[in-house]
């Protein structure tokens, strides 16, 4: 049994346990979703580019059961509490109920893709995704709920519509304006994979990921609440500066048109365009890049967009800087990125096997000299999307 199948498996066996001592009867279907890496594309999704994601080995797992009194019944592994929903429209909830948002947004947007919404149930979930670490536990919370739902209704919708259900949610329910990369990655991931999406389309597809390369992610434990503002705001910029250039997304427009009208732009808005424009090609040159196997064109690039998340689109951090410093100079380190929205979180490394545990203790501990306190590492590898497990 593989690593991967070794997580399912428990996963699997620890959730029905978990669901019926919660409940006291056995759940109907038990749904996986994984946590995703954004590995290059840095806010290009809501931007109309392309960007680039793996679906990881850990995720967020939904255990689920119907009830025939219309009540529906809420309980995560995290406080172990079981909540109850009045049935009909969803309500957003506030506080520590606030992760409610996630399944309750699902249930609101599935009637807007013609989709019944399921009546009463039980419903627990529980996850190995560290939270806050730019994963998207969110999107993996989404993408298991949508298909436990839809496993009551007896529904099976395309993918793509999961995928849009799920980012339906997020955007109109919980209040986050992202794209499409989170929903998209957890939900068409394939082991030894990455998934390329044409965010416009959308359109998704796979790119082979060479067997040497590892994936190591290194978690800050800062800041990364992406609803009070931070994301909203870069989002108002790059809106604000397409329509200055007189497109209707960035991914319209080319470096000569931005710098031709680079006077008549706030500043905030020309770097804001600059970052995304690039990075759409920086995308497109990973791709090329990994259908070679050339790692450290790959490794060169991800550095590339770090430092325009630095610089230009101001999303990153001096913790998140700190460690892509240190890595970059650690041998067989390939190249480093912040992940995921930015304003905290974690730094990916892209590293060959020959990386070893010891150097990221290394590369922890000058972290924790400097800030205080270590950062967690996990080191992990594609995974598929999400899917009925049992």
């Amino acid at each position: 049994m593989t690593r991967r199948d070794w997580r399912v498996a428990h996963s699997l066996t620890k959730i029905k346990k978990e669901f019926e001592a919660a409940f006291g009867r056995k759940p109907t279907a038990v749904v996986r979703a994984p946590g995703r890496i954004e590995f290059i594309g840095n806010h290009t999704d809501y931007n109309g580019g392309t960007v680039l994601g793996a679906a990881i080995d850990r995720g967020v797992t939904v255990a689920i059961a119907p009830r025939e009194d219309g009540r529906r019944r809420f309980c995560s592994s995290m406080n172990g509490r079981v909540v109850s929903v009045p049935a009909g429209r969803p309500v957003k909830q506030k506080g520590v109920r606030s992760w409610l948002n996630y399944p309750l947004g699902v249930i609101a947007a599935l009637p807007k893709f013609g989709l019944k919404a399921p009546g009463g149930f039980d419903y627990y979930v529980t996850s190995d995704l560290p939270t806050g670490a730019g994963l998207s536990s969110s999107a993996a919370l989404e993408l298991s709920s949508a298909l436990a739902f839809l496993s009551l209704t007896g529904e099976e919708p395309s993918r793509e519509t999961v995928v849009k259900v799920g980012r339906h949610a997020e955007n109109h329910f919980v209040g986050v304006p992202c794209g499409i990369l989170d929903q998209g990655v957890s939900g068409f991931g394939a082991e030894g994979r990455l998934v390329w999406i044409d965010c416009r389309g959308p359109k998704f597809a796979t790119v082979p990921m060479p067997a040497e390369a590892r994936f190591w992610i290194f978690n800050t434990h800062t800041k990364h609440a992406l609803v009070d503002g931070f994301y909203a705001a870069r989002h108002k910029a790059c809106m604000g500066a397409a329509k200055a250039l007189g497109v209707a997304l960035l991914a319209d427009a080319s470096i000569a048109q931005l710098e031709a009208a680079k006077e008549k732009l706030k500043p905030e808005y020309y770097q804001r365009a600059r970052h995304v424009i690039e990075e759409i090609g920086r995308v497109d040159a990973t791709v090329r890049a990994l259908k070679r196997g050339n790692l450290e064109r790959v490794g060169k690039l991800l550095t590339a967009s770090h430092e325009s998340s630095r610089t230009l689109f101001e999303n990153s951090t001096p913790e998140l800087d700190f460690l892509v410093d240190e890595l970059v100079k650690t041998p067989n380190v390939f190249g480093a990125r912040l992940t995921g929205g930015g304003f905290g979180g974690a730094v990916m490394a892209l590293t060959s096997k020959a990386f070893t545990a010891a150097q990221a203790r290394r590369v922890a501990r000058a972290y924790e000299k400097k800030f205080g306190a270590a950062p967690d590492v996990l080191q992990t590898r594609t995974g598929n999307g999400a899917a009925v497990i049992g």
